[in-house]
């Protein structure tokens, strides 16, 4: 940082029954954000049915640095967070896990990061202090999410990461989105690097996390690939899709009018209907397409129609 005095932060916690946890990580942040100008700590509690909520709320009471925005029920952590960006009121954000496996020691260091020029620093955890199946899956995790993106990252859902406001001013995040925020920004146009950071054991409770993420994470996946490249060509993902599949059918097709036209019997082979199906599915895939493209036309016409009505009127 340029100059830690002038620094203003906010630093980002969703919670989740995480009751035992709430007072220790307050405690660590406020010993080494004393320095800063300005701070403040948003708890977005998700839904705990612990007593996470009257512990935020007696916090909020004795401490104006302390904010609490509480979910009516758990949405996830995607809505957690983009609730907290939304109410976040300095310069930079920074979001750690309620659970103290992230350390707020690293918050300096990723606020220096930031001023490297960055829009986004998020956290590597390099020596993860988790159990093996769950770094197995990470592993995974980051190598798909890395190889189809074009992202370097080695760790993309990382708890601790650190922003620069303007960075997720108006991000749309639902679902296990979350998980893609360095994607996102990435193709916003914002800079994303990472830092290697603390990781350390889990000193309460257990994972809010079970298998059935995995599903989810890979839907997600999906999602934040065709919105990231695909959404203003719908033609280039359908096309692909579909051209394929069409060439396909007309192939067998052709192929099944040479052996009819030599006078073999082809109306009851199952290689003709096959051949049949792949040119509908290749047709319809390439309409979907032509139709993407249609309504992204008009939507785009209509606000260029927009846009030159107010220049006109000013």
């Amino acid at each position: 940082m340029s100059d830690i005095n002038n620094t203003t932060v906010s630093i980002l916690i969703p919670i989740f029954n995480e009751q035992d946890s709430i007072v220790h990580i307050l405690d660590e942040i406020d010993k080494e954000c004393m320095e800063f100008n300005a701070w403040e700590v948003i708890f977005v509690d998700d839904g705990s049915t612990d007593s996470s909520a009257e512990i935020l709320d007696q916090l909020s009471s004795n401490d104006s640095r302390v904010k609490v925005l509480n979910l009516h029920r758990n949405l996830g952590k995607s809505i957690a967070l983009s609730e907290g960006f939304s109410h976040a009121q300095y310069e930079y954000i920074v979001t750690l896990d309620g659970d103290l496996q992230d350390d707020p020691k690293e918050i300096k260091g990723l606020l220096s990061k930031l001023d490297e020029g960055y829009d986004l620093v998020s956290g590597w955890k390099k020596d993860r202090k988790d159990p093996f199946s769950k770094k197995i899956w990470s592993k995974i995790f980051n190598f798909i999410t890395s190889m189809f993106t074009g992202i370097k990252l080695h760790d993309f859902n990382c708890g601790i990461k650190a922003y620069k406001k303007r960075s997720v001013v108006g991000l749309n995040l639902y679902g296990g989105l979350h998980r893609y925020i360095p994607v996102i920004l990435h193709n916003k146009g914002f800079r994303v690097t990472e830092m290697v950071v603390n990781h350390r054991k889990r000193k309460f409770g257990s994972s809010k996390y079970g298998n059935s993420r995995i599903l989810h994470g890979f839907f997600d996946f999906i999602t934040v690939l065709f919105l990231s490249k695909y959404f203003d060509r719908p033609l280039h993902f359908f096309g692909v899709l579909g051209f394929p599949v069409l060439l396909s059918g007309l192939s067998i097709c052709v192929y099944l009018s040479v052996q009819w036209a030599q006078g073999i019997w082809i109306a009851n082979r199952p290689l003709f209907f096959l051949g049949i199906l792949f040119v509908l599915v290749g047709i319809q895939f390439i309409s979907i397409g032509l139709i993407g493209e249609l309504f992204i036309n008009k939507s785009a016409s209509n606000t260029k129609r927009i846009i030159d009505k107010s220049n006109i009127d000013s």
